[in-house]
């Protein structure tokens, strides 16, 4: 009889002879104690939190933490079921108040998390006979949603919108067309040139789509999102984003201002057949997204980490994913596993904890270390951060020393 374990064997072998070299495995890091937004025990030594989305530090804030407790006492640790039937509570629709007077939107639908959210929208908006036109760096969640629906998939090369003119001018102009965009990319923490692919996107009869789940909170003057940001409000139909990052929690959304929007309600499959969010956690994301409605000062200081941050690198030696700080993401490029294996320890020696990227997650043959920032970082962590990549990035050889 086959083993279906037997195509994973290489990537065993592969993590297998990693650990045989006395590596801690970058994947199943465990946090003992979370102190703070920015801090926590790894290991029995408190480290600095460089890898967590938490980009405006809501996982602490006390009014969040006490809507969550008291929205246990009152309704119960869970639901028990799905949005469809008996799992909306009063707290579900208030998340969704919450949302659309942040978006300024007529609808808002929660999921019970981002890819759910992105896996929801995407599979059902458009089906046989439609085309889903994606970039190429598109979050799985959004190639899951493709898998799961019966819409033709055309692919245009990363933030291309040149590629994506040519390619919009191929397929059937009466045919159904969504675009997918993404305000940041995670990976390189790069942003896209949104005016002009919606441009594009309009001429060509696209409805629109936006994921924001890495500009939610800080792009904008009311942190809606890169689309505030660019001045394209006007012209997305569907915004998806996510409460893991800014807004400090789990959970999922859409909003638009589409007429039929409230359709979606009954024939979205990742929302009819699965539980819908316990009531504490829809009570700290509604407490969560009215607190951020007002979170200038919070906003611009993320931004300062991202510039220090980012020059430092810079300053440093290492190469970044993006010329410029666009974004809270600052990815460090390295040149092959075992270096990029060796900085991550080094820094979690030191007191540093920042994601390790590879492939499938990254393009063939890149390996990264993404750092993202978070609005409670002081300015002295983030000094200390610079000094520890300072000291690892010479010690294990990926930067030059000192002159």
């Amino acid at each position: 009889m086959s083993d279906l374990f037997s195509k994973f064997d290489a990537l065993i072998a592969e993590r297998q002879a990693l650990l045989d070299t006395g590596v801690r495995d970058p994947f199943s890091i465990v946090m003992e104690k979370v102190l703070s937004p920015t801090r926590a025990v790894i290991k029995g030594k408190e480290t600095i939190l460089l890898g967590t989305y938490n980009y405006m530090g809501m996982t602490f804030d006390p009014d969040v933490i006490q809507a969550g407790k008291d929205a246990l006492d009152q309704f119960g640790a869970g639901t028990t079921g799905s949005r469809l039937l008996n799992g909306t509570y009063q707290g579900h629709r208030e998340c969704e108040d919450a949302l659309k007077e942040f978006y300024g939107t007529e609808h808002a639908m929660v999921f019970s998390t981002g890819y759910q959210a992105n896996l929801g929208l995407v599979s059902t908006i458009a089906g046989k006979g439609d085309y889903i036109i994606l970039d190429a760096d598109s979050h799985a969640s959004i190639y899951d949603g493709c898998a799961l629906g019966n819409a033709e998939v055309v692919r245009f090369r990363h933030n291309s919108v040149d590629d994506l003119d040519k390619r919009l001018g191929r397929l059937p102009p009466e045919a159904g067309k969504l675009v997918i965009l993404e305000g940041v990319y995670s990976m390189m923490g790069d942003v896209a040139p949104l005016p002009e692919m919606v441009a594009i996107a309009k001429k060509h009869g696209c409805m629109i789509m936006c994921d924001e789940a890495h500009g939610m909170g800080f792009f904008g003057a009311n942190g809606r999102g890169v689309f505030e940001e660019m001045g394209c409000e006007g012209d997305i139909d569907f915004i998806v984003g996510t409460f893991s990052k800014s807004v400090g929690t789990v959970g999922g959304f859409v909003v638009s201002n589409h007429p039929k929007f409230e359709v979606l309600r009954l024939v979205t499959r990742p929302y009819v057949f699965t539980a819908s969010l316990p009531p504490s956690v829809v009570a700290t994301a509604a407490m969560s997204i009215r607190k951020l409605m007002h979170a200038g000062d919070k906003r611009a200081h993320l931004w300062e980490n991202s510039r220090r941050l980012h020059n430092g690198l810079r300053e440093l030696g290492y190469k970044l994913g993006t010329e410029t700080p666009q974004s809270a993401i600052i990815a460090i490029i390295l040149t092959d596993q075992a270096q990029a294996v060796a900085l991550w320890q080094s820094l979690l020696e030191g007191g540093v904890y920042v994601n390790l990227a590879r492939p499938p997650a990254t393009p063939a043959g890149m390996f990264l270390l993404r750092c993202s920032l978070c609005a409670e970082h002081s300015g002295n962590e983030v000094e200390t951060i610079l000094g520890l990549f300072a000291e690892s990035g010479r010690a294990v050889g990926c930067i030059g020393a000192a002159v």
